[in-house]
């Protein structure tokens, strides 16, 4: 079998790989941390504060047509004289523009095993992870933390912070510690 044709071979076996079903091609490697890839933010972030980017490749629509330059000739019976003359037209356009986004994470420093063992369990007791309690940041923990951000826009294996609170694992600002006044329950 030659070189080219172990290729689709290759493609097909890889696709019924458990745990290989990711969103796009150019998310097939995972960076090899959680943490924040660029802990400066936005040009608005607050000192202190550590920030995740996902880009999104734009995608684009190839279209191939036949496309008519000279008409055919007909006799006035409605016979082909001449057939039309073609070519062929490709076209690409865009139909989902690429996409920057940035967004607040957790400081790398916050990513201890303990922590990491606590996102595993929740990602686990949701339904995401199906790995080991090790607290390791491994690609079945980068994985299930894509999984779980993707129906909330983001298509990241790094944990925002927004993400963190929805898990339990940062805690959430309570509204009479942000200068509100306390309610009565």
């Amino acid at each position: 079998m030659t070189r080219i044709a172990l290729i689709p071979v290759l493609l097909a076996l890889a696709a019924c790989t458990p745990g290989s079903n990711l969103p796009d091609v150019a998310r097939l490697e995972e960076p090899d941390q959680i943490a924040s890839r660029d802990a400066s933010g936005p040009p608005d972030a607050a000192p202190g504060t550590c920030w995740g980017r996902d880009e999104t490749p734009a995608t684009l629509e190839t279209v191939t047509q036949e496309v008519v330059v000279a008409p055919a000739a007909l006799a006035a019976d409605g016979t082909i004289l001449t057939p039309a003359i073609t070519r062929t037209q490709t076209t690409q356009k865009i139909v989902e523009a690429r996409r920057e986004i940035w967004f607040e994470t957790p400081c790398p420093t916050a990513f201890t095993p303990d922590v990491v063992a606590s996102l595993q369990r929740a990602l686990s007791a949701r339904g995401f992870y199906h790995g080991p309690i090790n607290g390791q940041l491994d690609a079945a923990t980068r994985g299930a933390i894509r999984k779980f951000q993707h129906p909330q826009g983001l298509n990241s294996s790094v944990l925002s912070l927004d993400a963190a609170r929805q898990l339990g694992l940062v805690a959430i600002a309570h509204p009479a510690s942000a200068g509100a006044e306390p309610t009565d329950r």
